[in-house]
């Protein structure tokens, strides 16, 4: 496609990709955009230019605080929505040409929590970030658990304090076990750290009792976002025996504004690990289901240029989102619209691939050097936490922008 909007090279918003967010400034009221180059694109003044016409979407749907109402449309509608757009940014006739009030600079708008997420699971996908915590924590010859292989581990997290890039986490508080001791104290945590993750948007409800195949799974999913899922390894340590995370997780996680749609990520499909044993009937597959996501994380100190510590990719996961979905849905759970999936952390085989400080330090064992010639074991205060993604395939580059976060000090 040949566009006549200016997009900068490497722009990760390519006519491709048109995600879709919500933001707002001073005189504006919170509504539906999407990101084109360095630039949005306001759907509200889209929808008065008439190019939505066909399609009868409600002005409310678009002038809204979140995605919810516009996922709800359906994905015939919304990938109608899209297709409109790339058309008229590709068209040298197009109204959008001569409409200056349809497009703002991304710095000069306020990006805002996209979705109002129900319900938020977190997934434990990645055999590599299992076997290197299975290997620190427990027996290294036996470093997954008996189930692992056999089913797409999880839990439910807390949605309430999911936040949107640029708004920062402060240290947590918590119980924590003192070497050699058997009393806790309560303290503030000293091994906050990243988990490097990707999410996706439940994009259709069902009822209880339903569940979804992996063959029909794709058909849920609305979309992906980048995700920093915060943990406090020492307060988890203490307190996840016998019922899991808990404080360690919920005081912060952190989530792109851009929500990229599966179909905008279609040319990026590959095939997965291959999964041994063989897992049960319900959770086999058909096709490329993992995609060829790069990532990577950057530790920013105060006042001093980032350090990339990180470079992974999201097809490294065991279990795809199809399996998942199938899985969590298996016991006839319903699922709603906006619910946030996360995948769990994501790493690689190569120690600069591991999705976490407690990896990639290994443990405090192994402290990383960063730029400045300082030396982190977890993320220190005032630290700034950026992760990004993006895939490129002949000549076409879709996507994620950013997730960052400031760390700040104890409430």
């Amino acid at each position: 496609m040949k566009t006549w909007i200016s997009i900068p090279n490497q722009s990760d918003f390519t006519i491709y990709n048109i995600p879709f967010g919500i933001y707002s400034t001073p005189s504006t009221k919170p509504r539906v955009c999407i990101a084109i180059g360095n630039q949005i694109l306001d759907l509200v003044i889209a929808r008065k230019l008439g190019v939505f016409k066909g399609l009868k979407i409600k002005k409310s749907v678009l002038k809204n605080k979140f995605l919810n109402d516009f996922i709800a449309l359906g994905k015939e509608k919304t990938n109608k929505v899209r297709e409109i757009i790339q058309q008229e940014l590709c068209d040298e006739k197009s109204a959008f040409r001569t409409n200056a009030t349809l497009f703002l600079l991304q710095t000069e708008v306020q990006m805002h929590l996209p979705i109002a997420i129900g319900d938020y699971t977190d997934f434990y996908s990645s055999i590599e970030h299992a076997t290197n915590v299975g290997m620190m924590f427990r027996d290294p010859a036996n470093a997954l658990l008996p189930n692992w292989k056999h089913l797409p581990v999880g839990y439910h997290g807390r949605a309430s304090s999911i936040v949107v890039s640029g708004e920062n986490i402060h240290r947590p508080m918590g119980q924590v076990q003192p070497p050699n001791s058997d009393i806790p104290v309560f303290k503030a945590s000293s091994r906050v750290d990243f988990e490097l993750e990707m999410g996706f948007i439940v994009g259709k409800n069902t009822s209880l009792g339903t569940k979804i195949s992996t063959a029909d799974a794709e058909n849920y999913i609305f979309g992906k976002v980048l995700f920093n899922d915060w943990s406090a390894r020492d307060i988890q340590k203490w307190e996840y025996v016998p019922l899991g995370p808990f404080l360690a997780k919920n005081f912060g996680s952190s989530m792109s504004p851009w929500v990229v749609t599966l179909e905008a990520l279609e040319p990026f499909r590959v095939k997965g690990p291959g999964q041994e044993p063989k897992v049960l009937p319900y959770l086999e597959y058909d096709g490329l289901k993992n995609y060829d996501i790069n990532l990577e994380v950057a530790i920013q100190p105060k006042n001093t240029s980032e350090t990339i510590v990180s470079h992974s990719n999201f097809k490294f996961m065991y279990w795809n989102m199809s399996q998942q979905l199938a899985h969590h849905t298996s016991n006839g759970c319903n699922i709603k619209i906006g619910d946030l999936m996360a995948s769990g952390t994501i790493s690689g085989k190569e120690p600069n691939s591991y999705g976490s400080m407690l990896e990639l330090a290994w443990g405090g064992q192994k402290p990383i050097t960063l730029n400045d010639g300082e030396k982190r074991t977890f993320i220190e205060d005032y630290d700034t936490v950026i992760m990004r993604g993006f895939c490129e395939k002949d000549g076409i580059r879709v996507g994620f922008g950013e997730v960052k976060s400031q760390l700040l000090p104890a409430l």
